[in-house]
Protein backbone atom coordinates (compact mmCIF):
# COMPACT_ATOMS: atom_id res chain seq x y z
CA UNK A 1 0.00 0.00 0.00
CA UNK A 2 1.28 3.45 -0.77
CA UNK A 3 1.34 6.08 1.38
CA UNK A 4 0.63 9.71 0.19
CA UNK A 5 2.46 12.52 1.78
CA UNK A 6 0.11 15.54 2.88
CA UNK A 7 0.08 18.26 0.72
CA UNK A 8 2.59 20.84 2.40
CA UNK A 9 0.25 24.27 1.70
CA UNK A 10 -3.77 23.22 1.77
CA UNK A 11 -5.37 23.76 -1.72
CA UNK A 12 -7.55 25.83 -0.59
CA UNK A 13 -5.69 28.40 1.17
CA UNK A 14 -6.11 32.08 0.37
CA UNK A 15 -5.34 35.29 0.35
CA UNK A 16 -5.85 37.15 3.85
CA UNK A 17 -5.78 40.93 3.33
CA UNK A 18 -3.28 41.99 6.00
CA UNK A 19 -3.72 45.59 7.54
CA UNK A 20 -1.32 48.44 6.22
CA UNK A 21 1.09 49.60 8.47
CA UNK A 22 3.22 52.55 8.67
CA UNK A 23 2.63 56.06 9.64
CA UNK A 24 -0.34 58.66 8.40
CA UNK A 25 0.40 61.94 7.51
CA UNK A 26 -0.68 63.31 10.71
CA UNK A 27 1.48 60.92 12.74
CA UNK A 28 4.85 61.92 10.75
CA UNK A 29 3.69 65.56 11.40
CA UNK A 30 3.51 65.06 14.77
CA UNK A 31 6.63 63.26 14.85
CA UNK A 32 8.27 66.09 13.29
CA UNK A 33 7.12 68.51 15.28
CA UNK A 34 8.03 66.58 18.45
CA UNK A 35 11.43 66.13 17.28
CA UNK A 36 11.39 70.22 16.64
CA UNK A 37 10.36 71.04 20.12
CA UNK A 38 13.43 68.53 21.89
CA UNK A 39 16.15 69.78 19.31
CA UNK A 40 15.31 73.42 20.10
CA UNK A 41 15.21 72.72 23.97
CA UNK A 42 18.96 70.57 23.91
CA UNK A 43 21.02 73.06 21.68
CA UNK A 44 21.50 75.96 24.21
CA UNK A 45 22.72 73.11 26.71
CA UNK A 46 24.91 71.60 23.90
CA UNK A 47 26.36 75.17 23.51
CA UNK A 48 27.13 75.40 26.93
CA UNK A 49 28.67 72.20 27.26
CA UNK A 50 31.11 72.46 24.16
CA UNK A 51 31.79 76.22 25.06
CA UNK A 52 32.84 74.63 28.93
CA UNK A 53 34.96 71.78 27.04
CA UNK A 54 36.91 74.34 25.19
CA UNK A 55 37.35 76.48 28.55
CA UNK A 56 38.39 73.38 30.36
CA UNK A 57 40.71 71.84 27.86
CA UNK A 58 42.80 75.11 27.32
CA UNK A 59 42.80 75.59 31.02
CA UNK A 60 44.11 72.45 31.60
CA UNK A 61 46.67 72.98 28.59
CA UNK A 62 48.21 75.76 31.06
CA UNK A 63 47.92 74.14 33.90
CA UNK A 64 49.77 71.14 32.22
CA UNK A 65 52.81 73.97 30.84
CA UNK A 66 53.12 75.23 34.16
CA UNK A 67 53.32 71.62 35.88
CA UNK A 68 55.79 70.51 33.34
CA UNK A 69 58.38 73.85 34.48
CA UNK A 70 57.78 73.15 37.69
CA UNK A 71 58.99 69.18 37.02
CA UNK A 72 62.09 70.47 34.84
CA UNK A 73 63.16 72.87 37.48
CA UNK A 74 63.76 70.77 39.84
CA UNK A 75 64.22 67.91 37.84
CA UNK A 76 67.51 69.61 35.91
CA UNK A 77 68.17 72.00 38.73
CA UNK A 78 67.74 75.08 36.12
CA UNK A 79 65.10 77.99 35.45
CA UNK A 80 62.09 77.41 33.62
CA UNK A 81 59.51 79.47 32.12
CA UNK A 82 56.11 79.84 31.27
CA UNK A 83 55.46 83.02 28.75
CA UNK A 84 53.66 84.67 25.67
CA UNK A 85 55.44 83.73 22.53
CA UNK A 86 54.68 85.19 18.86
CA UNK A 87 57.02 83.01 17.13
CA UNK A 88 56.91 80.03 19.60
CA UNK A 89 60.47 79.94 20.23
CA UNK A 90 61.00 83.17 22.39
CA UNK A 91 59.03 85.01 25.02
CA UNK A 92 57.95 87.94 24.10
CA UNK A 93 55.60 90.73 25.99
CA UNK A 94 52.09 90.99 25.70
CA UNK A 95 48.95 90.68 28.05
CA UNK A 96 47.08 87.98 25.60
CA UNK A 97 48.81 85.05 25.33
CA UNK A 98 47.06 83.20 22.30
CA UNK A 99 50.62 81.13 22.45
CA UNK A 100 52.63 80.50 24.89
CA UNK A 101 55.82 78.53 25.93
CA UNK A 102 57.11 76.33 27.97
CA UNK A 103 61.00 77.35 27.37
CA UNK A 104 63.88 76.31 29.85
CA UNK A 105 67.56 78.03 30.34
CA UNK A 106 69.53 75.07 29.97
CA UNK A 107 73.03 77.05 29.36
CA UNK A 108 72.32 78.70 32.90
CA UNK A 109 73.24 81.88 31.43
CA UNK A 110 69.48 83.67 32.27
CA UNK A 111 68.45 83.25 28.70
CA UNK A 112 66.23 81.27 28.20
CA UNK A 113 66.72 79.39 24.72
CA UNK A 114 65.36 75.11 24.93
CA UNK A 115 61.49 74.84 23.92
CA UNK A 116 60.13 72.48 26.20
CA UNK A 117 56.64 72.60 25.14
CA UNK A 118 54.41 75.04 22.98
CA UNK A 119 50.87 75.84 23.45
CA UNK A 120 48.05 77.26 21.40
CA UNK A 121 44.70 78.70 22.99
CA UNK A 122 41.45 77.50 20.72
CA UNK A 123 40.53 80.60 18.23
CA UNK A 124 38.07 81.93 20.46
CA UNK A 125 39.35 81.47 23.49
CA UNK A 126 41.08 84.28 25.54
CA UNK A 127 44.18 83.74 27.69
CA UNK A 128 45.53 86.76 29.74
CA UNK A 129 47.79 87.22 32.72
CA UNK A 130 47.29 89.33 35.24
CA UNK A 131 49.55 92.10 36.12
CA UNK A 132 51.54 90.13 38.50
CA UNK A 133 53.11 88.43 35.46
CA UNK A 134 53.08 91.47 32.81
CA UNK A 135 55.44 93.14 36.19
CA UNK A 136 57.39 89.96 36.18
CA UNK A 137 59.03 89.97 32.51
CA UNK A 138 55.45 88.52 31.63
CA UNK A 139 56.58 84.92 32.06
CA UNK A 140 56.16 82.41 35.48
CA UNK A 141 59.30 81.62 35.96
CA UNK A 142 60.61 78.63 38.29
CA UNK A 143 64.14 78.19 39.81
CA UNK A 144 66.30 75.28 40.45
CA UNK A 145 64.26 74.64 43.81
CA UNK A 146 60.59 74.29 42.19
CA UNK A 147 59.45 77.54 43.43
CA UNK A 148 57.82 80.19 40.93
CA UNK A 149 59.49 83.35 42.01
CA UNK A 150 59.14 87.67 41.30
CA UNK A 151 62.37 89.32 39.38
CA UNK A 152 63.32 90.17 43.64
CA UNK A 153 63.38 86.27 44.58
CA UNK A 154 60.17 86.99 46.10
CA UNK A 155 57.43 84.03 46.13
CA UNK A 156 55.52 84.24 43.31
CA UNK A 157 51.37 84.90 43.36
CA UNK A 158 50.73 84.52 39.82
CA UNK A 159 47.14 84.40 37.80
CA UNK A 160 45.92 83.69 34.35
CA UNK A 161 42.72 84.12 32.62
CA UNK A 162 41.33 81.78 30.29
CA UNK A 163 37.61 83.19 28.85
CA UNK A 164 35.40 82.89 26.28
CA UNK A 165 33.01 85.96 25.96
CA UNK A 166 29.81 84.35 25.94
CA UNK A 167 26.71 83.76 28.66
CA UNK A 168 26.91 79.99 28.11
CA UNK A 169 27.98 78.78 30.36
CA UNK A 170 27.68 80.96 32.84
CA UNK A 171 30.73 80.46 34.93
CA UNK A 172 33.03 81.40 31.51
CA UNK A 173 36.11 82.12 32.50
CA UNK A 174 38.91 79.70 34.46
CA UNK A 175 41.43 81.17 36.20
CA UNK A 176 44.75 79.66 36.79
CA UNK A 177 46.61 80.09 39.91
CA UNK A 178 50.48 79.56 40.81
CA UNK A 179 49.84 80.49 44.75
CA UNK A 180 52.58 80.79 46.92
CA UNK A 181 55.28 79.94 44.23
CA UNK A 182 54.38 76.39 43.85
CA UNK A 183 50.61 75.26 44.26
CA UNK A 184 48.97 75.22 40.83
CA UNK A 185 44.85 75.23 40.49
CA UNK A 186 42.38 76.12 37.94
CA UNK A 187 38.90 77.63 39.09
CA UNK A 188 35.88 78.43 37.79
CA UNK A 189 34.70 82.16 37.56
CA UNK A 190 31.76 83.83 36.05
CA UNK A 191 32.98 86.42 34.13
CA UNK A 192 29.33 87.95 33.09
CA UNK A 193 29.71 87.27 29.75
CA UNK A 194 32.73 89.37 29.22
CA UNK A 195 36.66 88.63 29.43
CA UNK A 196 39.37 91.30 30.57
CA UNK A 197 42.09 91.02 32.36
CA UNK A 198 42.41 89.79 35.92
Amino acid sequence: MQRVAPARYPENRGHEVCPASGFTLIELIVAIAVLAVMIALAVPSFTSLINGNRLTANSNELVASLQLAKMESLRRNLRVAVCESADGATCTDGDEWSQWITIADADRNGAYEQVLRVSVAEEAVEVRAADAISDNGNRIEFRADGMARDEDGALLDALVSVCLPTTQPAENERLVEVAFGSRINSRRSDAGGACAAP
